[in-house]
């Protein structure tokens, strides 16, 4: 009898959905956070973007077609993907050869490395992300201001969270000012409301769920919440919560890192514990480490435990009605 049984490595795709469609859904859903990063920092963007885009490409099809030898996978979108949510990460004032370095880290080291899609423990663009962070930390975090007219830079070039690290008050930064962008920062960090349009986009198309963008997110408010109540209440109770949600990685990592089919539990309880840790770990280090920002570094350790979350946390046994934890 042929063998009708097929063997495989994550993601497992049950319904009439493909690699190549999902990941052409994540790039649609980055592109109005491309439009608005374009419209405030200027063209720069859209060359970051392609020499990220690119570089991920070239990279990993030089890979397969000299080392792996096996059959590409380039046309399924997963290193544009990764390009795309590389540049994200990335100020407009970076270098261009920076960005080809990051991207050979991200596919050749963090992706290619392990198998290729599927088989990586990390998100291969945070990986790239905090290799260039710790190599260039200096061209990491020089930013510039924005160019749109009537812009105030209140701010002085240094992103919200790096302000707040160096003294400035929580009520002094214009909350409206990051939903819509018009601060200083990484191409994908600053377009808060077209992340959430993204992200809109993604549950309605049914690629990612809510579990863990909520679960991120929430604890992230839940626990500037805590904090703001410990240093007096007041208006902080709003504003630090609603601070911590807007600035940074907060929305580019929920909605588009955190929830990578390859490197997330397979489990909707899984999930919510995942986003819940790097929730957690993310406001710990953005109050009380010496980075500003902890979204970067938070994903990646819950991506190491991710196995461990899938192995305690498993799904309902075929043929079971209650699922035995």
């Amino acid at each position: 009898m042929a063998n009708k049984f097929f063997v495989a490595p994550s993601p497992h795709v049950h319904s009439a959905q493909s690699t190549r469609s999902i990941m052409r859904d994540v790039l649609i859903a980055m592109l109005p956070a491309l439009a608005v990063s374009t419209w405030v920092h200027g063209l720069d963007v859209l060359k970051v973007s392609a020499i990220a885009v690119v570089s991920c490409v070239v990279i990993e099809y030089l890979i397969q077609k000299f080392l792996f030898r096996g059959e590409y996978t380039v046309s399924n979108l997963s290193a544009a993907v990764t390009g795309l949510l590389l540049a994200f990460n990335l100020p407009v004032s970076i270098p261009w050869w920076i960005v080809v370095i990051g991207s050979l880290v991200a596919i050749g080291v963090a992706k290619m490395t392990f198998g290729g899609l599927g088989r990586n423990p990390f998100n291969p663009a945070l990986v790239g992300r905090v290799f260039l962070l710790i190599a260039y930390p200096v061209q990491m975090t020089s930013f510039t201001a924005p160019v749109v007219e009537g812009y105030a830079d209140a701010l002085s070039g240094a992103t919200p969270l790096a302000a707040i690290k160096a003294g400035v008050p929580v009520e002094d930064v214009d909350l409206l000012s990051m939903f819509s962008g018009t601060i200083p920062g990484s191409l994908g960090e600053i377009a808060a409301a077209a992340l959430i349009v993204g992200g809109i986009y993604l549950l309605w198309r049914r690629v990612i769920t809510w579990h863990i963008p909520v679960a991120v997110l929430g604890t992230m408010a839940v626990f500037a919440f805590f904090v703001a109540l410990a240093d007096g209440g007041g208006a902080l109770l709003y504003q630090l919560p609603a601070f911590h949600v807007l600035a940074g990685g907060a929305l580019l990592g929920a909605i588009f890192m955190a929830t990578d089919y390859v490197t997330s539990p397979m489990t909707h309880k899984g999930m919510i514990l995942y986003g819940i840790g790097i929730g957690a770990v993310t406001m710990i280090i953005r109050l009380w480490g010496s980075y500003p920002e902890g979204m970067s570094f938070a994903i990646l350790l819950m991506n190491a435990v991710t196995p461990l979350i899938n192995k305690y946390v498993k799904p309902v046994r075929f043929g079971l009605a209650t699922d035995k934890k």
